[in-house]
């Protein structure tokens, strides 16, 4: 009889535990159908169009790629600094240090006489750089001056914007004009390739795959990621079990920088072809979104990034087709994460961790 009370419950969290992301799911749809029957408008229809502006053609399915690439990277980046129980708000601005980075690298060597794919690969290494030393900033402003690095990387974040918006209106303003629409387009040559007719590259893609990739074997298969998440679990514990754990802090800082510095690169050689004042696009906050979503899973970071993806391109459409806000994405996005944070909660409140 015990055995089978055993069986029972097992089977009973395991159904739980496998039916609490359709509940999650449900309960945003509902509270994103709520507010849009308050507003006068079709639920299906919104969803429709949504669903129209991501995979109604060709050209928009790649747009949905292009969106895609910058976002799992900076995920991907979230996914080692969350392991190490750290919250890097300040992911942002790594991305926005990438892009100046990177900016500043091309206009160093666009007139140097080196190749086309030299001057690429030497402007996304130095957007790594960037990425990392503002990461790094972070870091060490956490493990050596005891600033809380959601407060530090918010800060960063201001900065790295100011400074954006300097250097489009000063140095490197267009000739005779400072712009919003940012600086000076680079040389097609100096563009990353593209598939014909579509905005979509390759390279990017595979940049974006190759890192989910490293990420998940250095998380699952190294005695590093076992440390990084032993430091992430209990520090403390970690640190008498003999793991230098501010060491390891700040190498997931610097990792995660490395990764959002790449996606600020390719938003300039891949997407915009010069620098504008947002060039991050709000990937990083909403890597922060994905990274919680997916609970520290490699696997599932890439799935749901392009669900999120889908539905920043898809919301598009409803300004055009309903008249309504393209942020109706961002609330749905935003529902989605509390309700899978509440349901988790409330399973693990009555039911454990199992």
């Amino acid at each position: 009889m015990l055995k089978a009370n055993k069986i029972k419950r097992y089977m009973q969290a395991q159904w739980i535990k496998y039916a609490s992301p359709v509940i999650a799911v449900l309960l945003a749809l509902v509270f994103t159908s709520s507010i849009l029957l308050f507003t006068g408008t079709k639920p299906l229809a919104a969803y429709e169009q949504i669903l129209k502006g991501a995979f109604g053609s060709t050209v928009r399915v790649s747009d949905v790629v292009v969106a895609w690439v910058p976002l799992l990277l900076a995920t991907t980046g979230l996914l080692i600094t969350f392991s190490a129980g750290l919250w890097n708000i300040g992911i942002e601005g790594q991305i926005t240090l990438g892009a100046i980075f990177t900016t500043g690298m091309m206009r160093l060597l666009q007139d140097s006489g080196l190749s086309p794919a030299l001057i690429l690969t030497f402007s996304m290494v130095a957007g790594m750089l960037g990425g990392a030393i503002w990461a790094g900033l972070a870091g060490a402003l956490k493990t050596f001056g005891g600033v809380n690095e959601i407060f530090g990387g918010l800060g960063l974040n201001f900065v790295a914007t100011s400074l954006t918006l300097w250097l489009i209106f000063g140095p490197w303003k267009r000739p005779g004009i400072g712009s919003m629409s940012g600086t000076q387009p680079f040389p097609q040559i100096l563009w990353l390739p593209t598939l014909d007719t579509l905005r979509v590259s390759p390279w990017a893609v595979g940049l974006g795959i190759l890192a989910i990739v490293l990420i998940y074997f250095l998380l699952h298969g190294t005695y590093f990621g076992l440390k990084l998440k032993a430091v992430g679990k209990n520090i403390r514990g970690a640190f008498l079990l003999g793991v230098p754990t501010w060491q390891y802090m700040m190498m997931a800082f610097l990792i995660c920088g490395a990764l959002a510095g790449l996606a600020g690169s390719i938003q300039v050689t891949g997407v915009y072809h010069r620098l504008i004042p947002a060039i991050s696009s709000g990937y990083g906050y909403m890597g922060l979104m994905v990274a919680m979503l997916v609970n520290f899973n490699a696997i599932l970071a890439g799935f749901v990034a392009f669900f999120f993806a889908s539905l920043n391109i898809g919301s598009i459409q409803l300004p055009i087709v309903l008249k309504l806000d393209s942020a109706l994405s961002g609330v749905l996005q935003g529902a989605l994460v509390l309700a899978v944070l509440m349901v988790n909660g409330v399973r693990q409140r009555f039911l454990g961790k199992s």
